[in-house]
């Protein structure tokens, strides 16, 4: 059973940072793409970075390369989004996926079609 399971949102005053985990199971991590997405209240969802996790290449939204660091620990197949100076505006759930290698290389993620997990919530007050 393929599961990715997120954690570490919560509800921070705006300046905080927090680190959001997503622990997977059930497939060939190494072979894959891994991103984190997000969606706030009456908007759309948007890609915010991804990782490959054989050779670790990084990729960004451009809104998202200055407060937000993507990492992984490969042992625990497990991907982190660090999220530095939040803002009130980054209040969202944020998903976790996983998809082909294809989309990260061609740096196309934020298209990327894949598993999602369910999601863990993020309120930045001001």
């Amino acid at each position: 059973l393929v599961q990715l399971v997120e954690s570490g949102g919560g509800s921070v005053q705006a300046g905080g940072s927090l680190r959001l985990s997503c622990a997977t199971s059930g497939f060939a991590y190494i072979n894959y793409c891994m991103a984190w997405f997000r969606q706030a209240p009456g908007k759309e969802r948007e890609g915010v970075a991804a990782i490959v996790a054989s050779d670790e290449s990084t990729y960004y939204a451009d809104s998202a390369k200055e407060r937000f660091t993507i990492s992984q620990d490969k042992a625990k197949k497990t991907v982190y989004l660090e999220i530095t100076t939040l803002r009130p505006e980054d209040t969202a759930m944020y998903y976790c996926a996983s998809g082909s290698r294809i989309y990260c290389k061609n740096d196309i993620w934020p298209k990327m079609q894949g598993t999602w997990g369910q999601g863990t919530q993020v309120t930045v007050s001001s």
